[in-house]
């Protein structure tokens, strides 16, 4: 039997999520991918500056051990082959441990998110994020322009969710866009006591728990719930983790206050929100990636 990551927290990563290639990308945008491959080539030897989602996936591989892998990284990029050099010596440069790599040099590489049984995939392509989510699996847009993550808790991985439409099914957000804020308070109290569905982020925050659990004196996890709810429509929110059996360390409920500077304060390694305006305020504080599920994303 060969190997597998079965039981292991699979991420899923796009080289520009991981390191900065804006650079790069201007030039493949620009025209074909010949003038783009032969700029990475000549920058073989240059290691790529840390992207958005470099510091998250660092820590989180600092849970694996000598005896125990418990995080796997994948890199799935629409690199081609000779670019993914450049990714793979950058990696090593900056001791990230990466073994596996997908380059499909301009191809949708989702698909190869079923193999892997990811769970977890973080791209800067929005086409290929919606069809990770359309397939099942979480999947967030990465900001480039996001700040990069604080590097005051070297010990702690900080990840902060919202919370309608990523952890939880988007069925309140429904009412609120419908019928408003009134009609959105009074749902949430009758159904107080009813836990809300599970959103497309749920598993994610499920795995971080047990991984969190599991232990390490290297590292721990701490998460926040970040949302616009306010009471008494917090009381769902709370009891919906309870019932999932999930804690969550801190949880913020702004009642509409926009949410990046409390992220600056909360300082996360990654913040995802299904809404491009929480994801802009944020942005300019924290590592923020967008989560296009529910019906604030067509």
């Amino acid at each position: 039997m060969g190997y597998t990551l079965e039981g292991q927290l699979v991420v899923a990563i796009s080289s520009r999520a991981l390191f900065d290639f804006e650079e790069e990308n201007r030039v493949f945008e620009a025209g074909s991918d010949e003038p783009y491959m032969k700029l990475q080539l000549d920058r073989l030897h240059v290691p790529a500056k840390p992207g958005v989602g470099f510091s998250l996936i660092n820590k989180l591989l600092a849970f694996n051990t000598a005896a125990s892998t418990k995080v796997a990284v994948v890199i799935l990029s629409r690199n081609d082959p000779v670019s993914g050099m450049r990714v793979f010596r950058s990696a090593e440069t900056h001791k990230l441990a990466l073994e596996r790599g997908v380059f499909t040099r301009g191809a949708p590489p989702w698909r190869y998110l079923r193999p892997l049984k990811a769970n977890l995939f973080l791209s800067a392509n929005l086409d290929d994020v919606r069809a990770a989510l359309a397939a099942g699996v979480p999947a967030a847009q990465v900001y480039p322009q996001s700040a990069r993550a604080s590097d005051a808790h070297p010990r702690e991985v900080r990840i902060a969710f919202d919370g309608d439409a990523v952890l939880f099914s988007d069925e309140a957000e429904r009412v609120f866009q419908a019928q408003g804020l009134p009609a959105f308070q009074a749902h949430e109290r009758e159904k107080a006591a009813q836990p809300l569905s599970a959103g497309p982020f749920k598993p994610v925050l499920a795995a971080l728990h047990r991984l969190q659990q599991e232990g390490t004196s290297a590292m721990r996890i701490r998460t926040a719930l970040v949302t616009a709810r306010s009471a008494p429509a917090h009381e769902r929110a709370i009891r919906t983790l309870m019932d999932w059996s999930i804690e969550v360390d801190e949880a913020m409920f702004l009642g509409g206050l926009a949410k990046g500077e409390f992220l600056r304060e909360f300082e996360p390694d990654f913040f995802f929100d299904d809404q491009t305006g929480h994801i802009e305020s944020a942005a300019r504080h924290v590592p923020a990636g967008h989560v296009a599920s529910g019906v604030a994303n067509p």
